[in-house]
This record gives structure tokens, sequence and C-alpha cells, in this order.
């Protein structure tokens, strides 16, 4: 999952800014959908821009004397939710298609800034071909739909074969308790000085990544797999800690303590995540990396970040639970949605982009092109997406072990005590059990006191 700073952080003088440069191509033509979304800040990075160029000349050649005006958003993650909340407040700057990030999506529901398409996708045979999880997704508490997703991801174990060699371990690895991880990256740290043995995302600075790329893929390993660790739907309340959260912790905690990670000074480095993918793993630097699985869209030809040896040079794991027990893997997923505004001028002419962007020809394209999960059962099923790269197999079959995020509108606070948390073990500046007590401390604040405690 992308950094995520904090967005208080955001100068008022940026929000000015770019709330003047939407606002000069705001207008109420009739045959112009204006089609906003999140541009890569790093210019070698051209995977959205090419797409949807394509797209829109899939639509205008399609929908004579129609015209779509992409609107794109140069920004880092946080900047980028800043920004697009700005948007969709007015009439005057909303765009009549977004691209709106799961972790967020109900906030900006409940503030009433999208709108329901469940009208739209009544009449749109292809929801059919939409699997379960995807949809929920993008629900709101209300039981109503608010977007379409372009795919989804997962999360596992990337390590290095050729550090793996060197420490005498198997290059077809395949973990099967969270002990067996921390055996590697000792073994690692042991027998091949020089590297990193294992990187968790941790702390404040890398934000949601920390969150969801670590903390949840280990508290989401500690129970049966079949409830929610973190949220209790049934009694609608959040869970305050817990042996499961203690446990979570305790591994991040033990990764840092035995200097199984990075430097903490660069494991708190918010461009962490740009070194891992950019540095650490094609230079051979780091042995094992619990990341996600859009990691090869920055190796891939054009990319600025070449790297084909990739598939050769690293293996791949699940993630496994914490004691083996079933199901014995663990993954979670996010993704992101095509959404329109509640203020958009255009929201017929918007549905009718986003049925072009979801054709099932469209759609595999994409999936492929940035290394994303199929969310289509009938692209799922097709050979040529499942084989178009490396690892593509792998991460989509962990869907069937996947969890996706109780991204309800407290969520974004939750993440942020749990960051927290995680960031007073990794520095050790606080034990397990503070971190925890401060942890239900910052929930009960967030939820007002919506919690239940195990």
């Amino acid at each position: 999952m992308p950094v995520r700073p904090t967005a208080a952080l955001l100068p008022a003088v940026f929000v000015a800014a770019t709330l003047t440069a939407c606002g000069s191509s705001s207008g109420s033509d009739p045959d112009t959908v204006k089609v906003s979304f999140k541009q890569s800040t790093d210019n070698s990075i051209k995977v959205m821009d090419t797409y949807l160029a394509d797209i829109k000349k899939q639509f205008e050649k399609t929908n004579p004397g129609k015209k779509v005006e992409l609107v794109p958003i140069k920004a880092p993650d946080s900047e980028y939710y800043t920004k697009l909340q700005q948007m969709l407040r007015s009439p005057k700057t909303a765009p009549d298609l977004v691209y709106e990030d799961t972790f967020l999506i109900n906030s900006d529901i409940t503030s009433g800034y999208l709108k329901p398409l469940d009208a739209y996708l009544a009449k749109w045979p292809d929801w059919n071909r939409f699997i379960d999880t995807a949809k929920a997704a993008a629900k709101g508490e209300d039981g109503k739909t608010y977007g379409v997703p372009d795919g989804t991801d997962t999360r596992g174990l990337w390590f290095s074969k050729d550090i793996f060699g060197k420490a005498g371990l198997p290059t077809d690895w395949q973990p099967k308790t969270w002990e067996d991880v921390l055996d590697a990256a000792r073994a690692i740290k042991q027998k091949v000085p020089g590297v990193i043995p294992l990187n968790v995302y941790t702390g404040k600075p890398v934000g949601e990544a920390a969150t969801m790329q670590t903390f949840e893929m280990l508290l989401y390993g500690t129970n049966d797999g079949r409830t929610d660790p973190l949220y209790d739907k049934n009694a609608k309340k959040w869970i305050a800690g817990g042996q499961g959260f203690k446990d979570a912790l305790a591994f991040v905690e033990t990764v840092y303590k035995e200097k199984l990670g990075p430097d903490v000074s660069d494991a708190l480095d918010p461009n962490v995540m740009t070194r891992v993918r950019g540095e650490w793993l094609p230079k051979g630097e780091l042995g094992i990396a619990l990341d996600g699985s859009w990691l090869p869209q920055d190796w891939l030809p054009g990319s600025g970040h070449e790297w084909p040896e990739w598939s050769k040079e690293l293996g791949l794991a699940a993630m496994p639970t914490q004691h083996g027990q079933a199901p014995g893997k663990v993954s979670m997923s996010g993704g992101w949605t095509w959404s329109i505004p509640a203020k958009a001028d255009n929201p017929d002419l918007a549905f009718e982009f986003i049925k072009t962007m979801q054709t099932k020809a469209n759609a595999r394209k994409w999936y492929v092109a940035n290394s994303g999960i199929a969310v289509r059962e009938d692209v799922a099923k097709d050979p040529a997406y499942a084989t178009a790269q490396p690892g593509t197999k792998f991460f989509t079959d962990l869907v069937r072990h996947t969890h996706y995020r109780p991204a309800y509108p407290a969520y974004p606070k939750v993440s942020t005590a749990i960051q927290e948390a995680m960031e007073g073990v990794t520095t050790g500046d606080l034990s397990v059990d503070e971190a925890t007590g401060g942890y239900v401390d910052a929930l009960k604040d967030a939820t007002d006191n919506q919690v239940v405690e195990r």
C-alpha cells in the first residue's frame, strides 16, 4: 500500500493552488466527461496515463461527438486525497469521474461527496462478473455501492534466492509459521553480513503501509481466519487490543530489537518503499520483504527501473499464520475504485466511460499493465492474464486467503493509532504492553468509545 504521510502537513498554499488549477478545467459541457486520476510522482512511471489515453481514444471513437478530458493529479497519496476532497465539495471543481482508494472511500461516502451507482449497476450485465469481496470494498454502510473496482492487490513474502543460497536456506522456501520467518532472517544475519535480513514497514512515516502491509498481515494471522480481529461487525464496535494485537506488535519489536530489519532511521524514512523496490531488492541488499503484488510494475520495460531478471532472482512465499493454524496462509487486499462525484455535471456519461474501461479486454489490459490482481472472474480465469507476468498466478491464488480492512469512517484514525504503537516498539521507546495501552486509549478517542475489549 502506498505511503500516506499525515494530510495535515499539506500546506494551505498547495491546496489553494490545486483548487485553482482544477477550477480552470471545470464547466458544464454536456458532451465532455472529466476524468480525474492519481498520476505517479515518478516521471518515469506512465502506466495509468498510457492506459487512460487509450481508453479515451476508444470512448471518443465509439461515442461520436463526446469528449474526454483527463485531469491528472500529480501528488503523493495524502496530498491526492486532500486535493480530491477539496475538488468534490463544489460543483465548480468536481470532475465527472474520480479515482478513489478503498482506504478512504467510506469517508467520502459519509461526507456526501459520492453518488450511489446502484441504478447504473442494475442495468450493467458485467457487474455480475465482479467478485463479491471486491464489490464489498466499494459499499457504504447504507448498503449502496459507490464505486467500480479496477482491480485489487494481495501481499506476501518476496525473497532473494541468492541471499538464501548463501545463508544455507532453501530457494523454494515456504515458511509455515512466524517463527520460520524470523529464523530465516536470523540465518541471513548470521551468514550473510552486509545485507538487510527482513523488511517489514513500520511507524507513522509510511502510514497505511505500516498498518496494512505489516501489522494487519500479522494480526489477521493470529486467529482462525473466520472472525475479524480488528472490528466486531455484529456489535459494530472496534476491538481494543487483545493477545493477537500484542503478538503482532511483539513480532515487529523482535525484528528491530534483534536488528533483523533495516536501521530504524531507514525504516522510519517516508521513502523506504521506494528504496525497497528501487534499490534493496534489485541490488541484492535485502533478504526478505513483506510486500505487495504490485512491485513488478516498477521493473517492467519502459518503467525507468527495468529489472527483467527479477522473476529468476526473487522467490515468492505466502505469509503464514502465526502458528501454522488453518487456513495456513494470510493476505490483505486493498485497491482502488472509479467513483462518480455527487456534484458531477455528467454522471451518465461518466458511467459510460467506466463501462468502456471495464470491458473484459480493457480490464485485462489494465491488470497486466499495473501488475494488478483481477476482480473480474472471467479475466481471472483467462490464460492470457494468468500467464502475462511471473507471479500473477501466485498473487491471484492468495485472494482466497485474503482479508479487507474494516474501512469504516473511523478507520483512518484507527490506522494512525496502530502506526503509533508500531513506532513505539520499533524505536524501543515503548514496551508491547505500553504500546497496546496507548493504542486502546487512542482507539476509544477515535471511535467515540465504540470499542469492545478482548
